[in-house]
C-alpha cells in the first residue's frame, strides 16, 4: 500500500500492536480473596483440605483468585482494609484494592461457600 492509506494502515497496526502488549500482557485482577493464615492453624489446614484444591475450578475462584497471606504480612498494606486481621484464616474479598468484605474464620465447606455468594454479589457485575 502507498500513500496515506498505507500510512494510515500502519498507524493503526502499530497503535493495536502496543495496545494489545500494554493491555493484553498482564491483565489486571479486579478481584481477589485475600486469605490470611499462620502456621499451625488447624482451621486453615482444613480449608487447605475441603477448598484450596477446587477453588481455582470454580467460578468464584474464577472472578477473585485466592492470595494467600501470612497474618501480619506486609503485602496486605497493598489493600486497604476496612479493620485489621486478628484471626486466621481469614477472608477479605478486595476490588481494586480495596475491601469489600470478610469472612472471619472458616466453619467448613458449607457455610465458607454461603457465606462466600454473599460477597461476591457486592462485585460489579461484568458483561
Amino acid at each position: 500500500m502507498s500513500g496515506w492509506r498505507g500510512t494510515a494502515f500502519a498507524s493503526v497496526a502499530v497503535f493495536g500492536a502496543i495496545a494489545g502488549a500494554l493491555w493484553g500482557a498482564a491483565p489486571a485482577k479486579a478481584a481477589e480473596l485475600l486469605v490470611f493464615e499462620q502456621p499451625g492453624c488447624v482451621w486453615c489446614q482444613r480449608f487447605d483440605r475441603e477448598i484450596a484444591p477446587i477453588y481455582p475450578e470454580t467460578e468464584e475462584g474464577r472472578v477473585a483468585p485466592l492470595r494467600r497471606l501470612d497474618l501480619g504480612d506486609d503485602d496486605a498494606a497493598l489493600a486497604t482494609l476496612a479493620a485489621p486481621v486478628r484471626y486466621t484464616p481469614t477472608f477479605v474479598l478486595v476490588e481494586n484494592g480495596r475491601e469489600v468484605g470478610r469472612i472471619p474464620g472458616y466453619a467448613g465447606e458449607e457455610a465458607f461457600w454461603g457465606l462466600l455468594a454473599e460477597l461476591t454479589k457486592k462485585l460489579p457485575r461484568t458483561p
